[in-house]
């Protein structure tokens, strides 16, 4: 396996007829939790979409292990990449078990069951997540919080070397934000998978993430460890409010605490 997940050089791309990635130079780590931060618009999903081969690029380079992101096909780029965007759907009547065997269609023919290894990977994924309990409900009679849950397992059935997220922690409380977190964690310690996620909680990425890219305007404005990109001087250049870091014992890594006094959009 390379050292590098992807490489982006010069890449422009728009969303909507407008710049959304406006030449951007990215280089990810391999085996690593990877948060794309930045205000809302800075093009950290197009960014992500780019890198799993579902948005258009305008000009430029994107690679993914080493080969270009065009040069893949979608089922070899399925088993390589696992990616949950922000508002997946689908059928209210399905049930939990069905849609995380969904993530197996890269497995899968056509025209032959699920397999035995098929069944295994979506019991894990369910045990994972920790809704076996829920298998064969519909999930349309699930929470929010137990839907995502239900769509981060199908993410996890296609059992991916690689997994993208954009901000897969909406609709969990911070109890179930923090176990997501955990399982994430634990994901890539023992069973060496790469993750990138979306993330806004800057305190959950000081907590979680191993490197960061800050994203804003469509460019990356720093990118490397979390305690080199996310520096006082940065969050209030890209998100407009001065904070500090403050060291509580006990924890690996600062929090992040905002100030009251924020910028000035009445002036």
């Amino acid at each position: 396996m390379s050292d590098i997940l992807a490489r982006l050089r010069g890449l422009t791309a728009d969303y909507d007829g407008y710049p959304a990635l406006n030449g951007i130079d990215l280089e990810l780590p391999e085996g690593k939790i990877i948060a794309f931060c930045g205000p809302n618009g800075s093009g950290k999903s197009t960014a992500l979409r780019v890198m799993r081969g579902l948005h258009r690029v305008g000009s430029g380079m994107a690679e993914i292990a080493g080969r270009p992101v065009a040069s893949w096909s979608k089922k070899d780029l399925a088993r390589e990449i696992a990616m949950l965007g922000q508002s997946p759907s689908a059928p209210d009547a399905l049930t939990v078990r069905e849609l995380v065997m969904l993530g197996r269609f890269a497995y899968r023919n056509r025209f032959s069951g699920p397999s035995a290894a098929d069944h295994k990977a979506c019991d894990q994924a369910l045990d994972a997540t920790e809704i076996t309990h829920l298998a064969d409900h519909p999930i349309g009679n699930l929470s929010g919080g137990q839907s995502q849950r239900a769509w981060i397992a199908m993410t996890l059935a296609q059992d991916a070397p690689r997994i993208f997220l954009d901000e897969p922690t909406n609709h969990l409380d911070i109890s179930h934000a923090l176990e997501l977190l955990e399982l994430i964690h634990r994901l890539n310690r023992e069973n060496a998978r790469s993750f990138v996620i979306v993330l806004h909680d800057l305190n959950l990425v000081m907590r979680y993430a191993d490197h960061v890219v800050l994203f804003d305007r469509g460019r990356v404005v720093a990118q490397g460890e979390r305690s080199v990109t996310l520096t006082q001087e940065r969050i209030a250049q890209v998100f407009g409010v001065e904070c500090r870091m403050v060291t509580i014992d006990g924890l690996d890594n600062p929090v992040i605490v905002p100030l009251p006094v924020a910028r000035g959009y009445g002036s």
